[in-house]
């Protein structure tokens, strides 16, 4: 008997569905030097980046793949079959004794990955639209939040006493989970609405998703605000390490600036239904430029090395703000996409996550001994995605405030 799909049922299913894409990631990042030696690498050897970098590629083409399958043959069949493919990549991932191989099944983990990361945003329009899907997505992403904060902490934890293929089993344990939990939560794309997979079909979704300005200009805004956390996402570890040399501190500071994520999501809802999801997009992401205007000047300024906690309250600041708009973004840029839903949230995934990655490189890469290059990507992406927003919203579309579930 499938669960009853209450709000409460539905966001801590779709967080943890979440919670197991974001795993991949947040499990490694602490066990970096750990894993250099036993797959090859040498000590502080960049390469060991790449493990996170094969894992989002994987992520961005799974989503553009999943997308009409998810349309055509339901949700939960599909989900299945990605968390199936996530443990062998997992196992895999763990079995490993070179970097090659860790490289190939990583890629694997992420293409399972893409499956459960889509189902956020595609259940999500399932079951509601415009500013009540928005608020949904906020609480998703506020319970989400709870995986990166914990995870690195987990992941240090087994570190002290066990190795990082332990920690990576864990995976293989969270994907049997998400099974079970799939089969109780049951399907939300009634049979009479699911679309035929044929190319020609899947050509006019693909044409409907970029010619709908709404859709990929939200798409776009939202890939822009992604990019510049993905600059910190990769960075951070090195920022704490070679700029300040805190990198015994990373695991808990990371963790602790999740805390303030995820109460600033639950409060969203709030301003979202007093004032709409697009004023909140707007404001969110105009007091980030304003921010991060203030992180470049004092980059500047002290030789690229700012005084440390003023720095991580600047960044921390700006990344709560431009994580807002991931959610309400997705959630408007699907809004006129009714029964594309599937194929429409692995587009918007695959080049929102694709996108940040490749944006965020370009100054992830320029990042030795100063925080300089991390607060001028910070400043140009989070500018450029304040525009695009009005870009989306100039065809005068008229968003009511309130939206009921459908």
């Amino acid at each position: 008997m499938p669960l009853k799909k209450s709000q409460t049922n539905v966001v801590f299913f779709l967080a943890f569905l979440n919670g197991l894409a974001a795993f991949g990631i947040d499990s490694s990042l602490p066990a970096f030097d750990e894993i250099r030696p036993d797959i090859g690498l040498l000590e502080g050897s960049n390469q060991i980046s790449l493990i996170i970098t094969i894992y989002i590629i994987g992520v961005s083409i799974g989503q553009i793949i999943c997308g009409p399958f998810t349309d055509r043959f339901g949700r939960i069949a599909s989900l299945k079959f990605g968390l199936a493919i996530y443990m062998i990549g997992a196992l895999g991932s763990l079995l490993s004794q070179n970097l090659l191989t860790i490289l190939i099944f990583r890629f694997f983990w992420g293409l399972g990955s893409s499956v459960p990361a889509s189902m956020r945003t595609t259940i999500a329009r399932d079951l509601y639209s415009g500013n009540e899907m928005a608020k949904v997505m906020s609480k998703i992403m506020a319970v989400f939040l709870l995986g990166p904060i914990i995870t690195p902490l987990i992941s240090e934890g087994f570190l002290t006493f066990t190795n990082w293929r332990v920690v990576y089993s864990l995976g293989i344990i969270l994907g049997g989970v998400g099974i079970l939990w799939s089969l109780w939560f049951g399907e939300t794309l009634p049979t009479n609405k699911r679309r035929a997979l044929n190319w020609e079909i899947t050509t006019k979704s693909f044409k409907k998703i970029f010619s709908t300005r709404i859709t990929i200009g939200y798409v776009l805004a939202v890939t822009f605000g992604q990019g510049a956390f993905v600059i910190w996402l990769s960075s951070s570890q090195p920022v704490f390490d070679l700029v300040y040399g805190k990198a015994n501190q990373f695991a808990v500071i990371f963790s602790i600036l999740g805390i303030p994520m995820a109460i600033a999501f639950f409060a969203s809802n709030r301003f979202i239904s007093m004032f709409g999801a697009k004023r909140v997009a707007i404001f969110s992401v105009g007091f980030s430029v304003l921010i991060n205007t203030t992180s470049l000047l004092l980059a500047i300024t002290s030789n690229g090395s700012p005084n440390f906690w003023i720095w991580l309250l600047l960044v921390g600041s700006s990344n709560i703000f431009l994580s807002l708009l991931t959610p309400i973004g997705l959630s408007l840029a699907l809004e006129p996409m009714g029964d594309l839903a599937g194929t429409a949230s692995g587009v918007a995934g695959a080049v929102s996550l694709g996108g940040a990655g490749l944006l965020a490189a370009i100054f992830s890469t320029q990042i030795k001994y100063s925080v300089t290059p991390l607060a001028l990507g910070y400043l140009l992406y989070s500018t450029i995605s304040f525009f695009l927003i009005f870009f989306a919203e100039s065809t005068q579309r008229k968003i009511p405030k309130n939206f009921s579930v459908t």
